[in-house]
């Protein structure tokens, strides 16, 4: 075994992650599959980019009966979860004005309330089966630290909405107060905020990408494999002495 990978030490733990089959969840699996992991995925919809060696589970991440029930598979399956990645996120993109409370609702659930039920899941099963340690890694957004630059949308329905930024501050906040309150169980919490992601698959508008670049330092939006090193960092016995930080990866966003 070479140095660094003794310094990761992720060879053989059980990582979980929600939200698997999206953009950034199927980055995820797809690195720590490299890794020599087992890489467990849940998603609503299981059946889009799937990663080769990854098992998968159907889960809506709002139905908290169903997530406690396939979390203790998964477990009995592998002896263990150590490793926990809390990546499944949704927006909404109308006008505030035109917000429902369905709309704003829906967003909560799942980037908020979700996030909970999933730290809760997993802590009291971590007591159930004994667990040694864990580590739970969150997925916030730089929209939890600082508010969206609306000059940037000019060229797109999609309007980056309050409740979104909301949410990912609560997830951000939640990170530090389970830091603290984990910490005596051996079970490390962080967050990974990414900045503004291109998708290849469905491009963000052109004047959307131009006044975006104009905003970032680095003068330009990330690539989904540029968030992954963070994850992997924290996931790993490197970080062993990591808990409570929020990771902000936005090419400068957020530096002015």
């Amino acid at each position: 075994m070479s140095y660094v990978e003794e310094l990761f030490n992720l060879k053989n733990k059980v990582i979980l992650v929600t939200g698997a089959c999206g953009q950034l969840g199927s980055e995820i699996c797809k690195a720590f599959s490299g890794t020599k992991s087992t890489v467990v995925g849940v998603d609503i919809n299981i059946d889009n980019k799937k990663i080769k060696g990854v098992d998968y589970y159907k889960l809506d991440t709002t139905n908290v009966t169903d997530k406690k029930e396939t979390y203790e598979t998964i477990i009995k399956k592998n002896k263990t979860i150590d490793v926990i990645i809390n990546n499944a996120g949704v927006s909404t993109f109308e006008n505030f004005e035109q917000r429902t409370e369905e709309k704003f609702d829906w967003v909560v659930d799942v980037n908020l309330k979700s996030v909970f039920f999933d730290i809760q899941t997993y802590v009291n099963l971590f007591d159930k089966y004994n667990g040694n340690k864990g580590s739970i890694i969150n997925i916030g957004s730089h929209y939890g630290v600082v508010s969206p630059d609306y000059r940037i949308y000019t060229d797109l329905p999609r309007k980056n909405s309050e409740v979104y930024g909301a949410t990912k501050a609560g997830v951000i906040q939640m990170t530090k107060y389970f830091a603290t309150h984990l910490a005596e169980r051996n079970i490390r919490v962080n967050c990974v905020s990414p900045g503004g992601i291109f998708n290849p698959d469905n491009p963000q508008g052109e004047d959307f990408q131009k006044h975006y670049k104009y905003r970032t330092p680095m003068k330009r939006m990330a690539r989904t494999e540029e968030l992954v090193g963070a994850v992997l960092y924290l996931a790993g016995d490197s970080a062993s002495y990591t808990t409570g930080q929020n990771i902000v990866i936005d090419g400068g966003f957020s530096a002015w």
